[in-house]
């Protein structure tokens, strides 16, 4: 085939892709505006490719190509799959039962993990909050949608899943073998950590967290609490209704979150009085790790000056998605709404800055070397220094300036 044909086939094959693709989005062309100007860009990008690049290029690579790189631009959540990588993806979700107990998302292009469920079969592994997953069964992670991470992690109970997790001060993809299980949220545990002062610990946001929260609050008052500590660090999964009722118990009034997208109603989800249960003094810990419901839970109580938010600056999540057949039987995952914050803030694009910032600790560059903690023969091992909760500390610290209400 000549260089002109090939650039022909080229150009056109790109072009009625995408105009599929749009079409099936819903949008059409309008004089002066919308994506369509664009494909004559495209087109020329493309007449470059053919003559300068050092190969005859391959048409069905490059059309991908295009196609993962245009959804892929758009968020971390939205993107293309070949019709393929769209079959795969199908057929594993038909067999999947079990996970890897951890919450995934993409960063720096690659999979990045959220956070782990502690006691899941991530944590048993050896994964940690923050790792990078470079590869999932030998391939690149760089070349996955966000859902086909998802589901090439989940599985059959019992079955195992490799990956190559890279992680600070390690020069190595380091592989780690997870046995996929069932994996069950820890309940919410409480205490009181000064007197008067009482904390609760919430994980992932699972269906029922925001009763087990209420519970706890109710009986950390009957103890004889008059200030709140809500640790929600490394909380990073669930259901965003529980986030709002979570909030709800803090809240009297004022927004809690709202959802809404182009073609998505906005709809607002305001506190309800007779839900709120308590109106103590309350400090939210977050971290790298909150993210999703519990940002939903931090975001409401300090926007609506219900109480500080203390730690580092939260993840970014919180949107919903569609799955959308192509009809060459690829598909599109694609963001159709985020949840905002009260003050119109998209919580996936923004996260959650804190009122006060108290650095996260970096649990990977806390863990000393192997050769660190090796001892001469004529010494005794060296102990692993034992980390400080600074974060907690100056919640307490912070609470202690804090006036009780009845």
């Amino acid at each position: 085939m000549s260089t002109r044909s090939k650039l022909v086939v080229l150009s056109c094959s790109l072009v009625l892709v995408v105009i599929v693709a749009l079409g099936e989005l819903g949008v059409h062309a309008s004089s002066g505006d919308g994506p369509y100007p664009q494909l004559q860009v495209y087109s020329e990008v493309l007449s470059k490719v053919d003559r300068e690049y050092v190969d005859a290029p391959n048409i069905p690579q490059v059309t991908a190509g295009a196609l993962h790189g245009l959804l892929e631009a758009l968020d971390s959540n939205s993107s293309y799959m070949s019709p393929s990588e769209y079959k795969a993806f199908k057929s594993r979700g038909t067999q999947a039962s079990a996970d890897i107990g951890a919450a995934v998302s993409k960063r720096f292009g690659y999979a990045a993990v959220i956070s782990i469920l502690p006691g899941g079969p991530s944590e048993k592994a050896g994964v940690q909050n923050y790792d990078i997953i470079e590869a999932i069964e030998g391939k690149s992670t760089h070349e996955m949608s966000l859902a086909e991470i998802q589901s090439m992690l989940a599985g059959q109970k019992g079955s195992n899943v490799t990956i190559a997790v890279v992680r600070a001060r390690k020069a190595e993809p380091q592989k780690i073998t997870v046995t996929r299980d069932f994996v069950n949220n820890p309940a919410a545990t409480s205490k009181m950590v000064e007197a008067g002062m009482g904390y609760i610990k919430v994980d992932w946001f699972t269906k029922g967290k925001s009763a087990e929260v209420a519970a706890l609050v109710r009986s950390l008052q009957k103890a004889g609490a008059n200030k709140l500590i809500l640790d929600l660090r490394n909380s990073a999964d669930g259901d965003p209704a529980e986030g709002v009722a979570t909030a709800n118990l803090f809240l009297e009034h004022g927004a809690i979150t709202y959802l809404q997208g182009q073609k998505y109603p906005k709809e607002t989800f305001n506190a309800d009085p007779q839900k709120a249960i308590t109106k103590l003094p309350v400090v939210v810990l977050v971290n790298r790790g909150t993210a999703g419901p519990a940002e939903i839970v931090a975001s409401s109580i300090l926007e609506n000056a219900r109480g500080d938010v203390l730690g580092d600056k939260t993840f970014g999540a919180g949107s919903i998605q569609k799955l959308i057949p192509m009809r060459d039987d690829s598909a599109l995952n694609l963001t159709i709404a985020k949840y905002y914050s009260p003050s119109g803030k998209a919580i996936q694009d923004s996260a959650v800055t804190p009122n006060i910032l108290v650095a996260d600790e970096d649990e990977n560059a806390a863990l000393p070397d192997e050769d660190e903690n090796a001892a001469a023969p004529d010494q005794e091992p060296k102990k692993a220094p034992v980390p400080q909760d600074e974060q907690l500390r100056r919640a307490i610290e912070v609470l202690k300036n804090r006036e009780s209400k009845a």
